[in-house]
């Protein structure tokens, strides 16, 4: 049976998708308009929403359901 390859991250997941994030802005920014840059910046709002998700999910407010 293989061994699961097992990896400690060290930057937290907020963090990695901030950081995409703004790659992917900034690369866009560098790019014509066109299909690729579209989608960078689709990728971007992505990340910002998955990170609105992960800030939403770990607030203290949040009830479990009842």
């Amino acid at each position: 049976m293989q061994q699961r390859r097992r990896f400690k991250q060290t930057v937290s997941l907020q963090d990695r998708i901030s950081s995409f994030a703004e790659t992917a802005r900034k690369v866009a920014a560098l790019l014509p308009p066109g299909a690729e840059r579209d989608v960078l910046l689709r990728k971007a709002r992505q990340a910002d929403t998955a990170a609105n998700l992960t800030d939403w999910v770990n607030s203290p407010g949040l009830q479990p359901p009842k």
